[in-house]
């Protein structure tokens, strides 16, 4: 779920460092509580493992684009909108890229807060992405969890609407032997069927493409058969489940097709955002092992 190259990159390291992959440059973590890899290119979380778990918990392509194109996996950050969600009659950004402006540009690394437990990371893009927003992320990880945050500021003299989302790619042992609980009977929108609506009746199974938005709130509970991890989130209530199946985006090589499920934490159309001037909004989502 790691790819050799970048799993190279921890070859001798402990502590912090920095490296160079597929063209990204990378701030790498390897201390007692565990590993973590930022790519600046997106303040993207590319890979997390805690020291206690033989696994990452995170999913990136052996095969990612190469620059300017994003790269498939970890947590991309989708700010100011979420999908092609851009707001025509709000945002000056509104022919900008699908899934917003944050996770191609350059950010940089702005603190490190380590202590004995764990880190935390605050980052901010080296150029402004929007003349209305600022946007900061931040990034806390331990032995037990994962966290991130992406913070909306309107810095203009109007409001504005946003979406966005922390698109996580979590890495599983088998797509098809993944289950979710804590969506039971919410509503949700069904991209693949031209965004009809229907409910979740009990567990989700994962059987084939899959592309939802969930109008819920609710930690999601995700079990592959080998792990089973809690899924929460703040300020979100829009839960998107999503996996390509057999359509595979170039960027992902079909042996490594049915090792990731994407569950994210999201403000879309069902719960765009709002910010009066001077107004803040944080997105977050977690990560923890659920005990046996």
């Amino acid at each position: 779920m790691i790819p050799d190259s970048l799993r190279h990159c921890f070859d001798g390291l402990t502590g912090q460092a920095r490296a160079t992959w597929e063209g990204r440059d990378l701030v790498l973590f390897k201390e007692p509580w565990g590993e973590l890899v930022i790519c600046l290119q997106g303040a993207q979380v590319l890979h997390f493992q805690p020291a206690a778990d033989p696994a990452p918990w995170l999913w990136v392509t052996p095969t990612p684009e190469p620059l300017p194109g994003a790269i498939r996996g970890g947590i991309p950050l989708c700010w100011p909108w979420f999908a092609d969600e851009r707001y025509a009659d709000e945002s000056p950004n509104r022919d900008g890229p699908f899934h917003g402006l944050a996770r191609k540009a350059a950010w940089r690394l702005d603190a490190v807060d380590e202590h004995e437990e764990g880190i935390e990371l605050h980052l901010s893009p080296e150029a402004s992405l929007h003349s209305l927003l600022n946007v900061r992320a931040v990034v806390q990880a331990n032995a037990k969890r994962l966290s991130v945050e992406l913070i909306s500021e309107n810095v203009g003299e109007t409001p504005i609407k946003t979406s966005g989302a922390l698109h996580t790619y979590l890495g599983v042992a088998d797509t098809h032997k993944c289950r979710l609980q804590g969506l039971e009977g919410a509503r949700y929108l069904d991209k693949l069927r031209d965004f009809a609506e229907s409910e979740q009746q009990g567990t989700l199974a994962i059987r084939g493409p899959i592309d939802r938005i969930y109008h819920s709130n609710h930690a999601v509970v995700l079990s592959d058969g080998q792990r089973t991890l809690n899924v929460a989130k703040q300020s979100s209530d829009s839960t998107v489940v999503w996996h390509p199946g057999d359509a595979l985006p170039d960027d992902t090589p079909a042996e490594a097709s049915m090792r990731f499920l994407c569950i994210e934490s999201a403000n879309t159309r069902l719960d765009p955002v709002w910010l009066v001037p001077g107004a803040q909004h944080l997105l977050g989502t977690t990560l923890s092992l659920v005990s046996a």
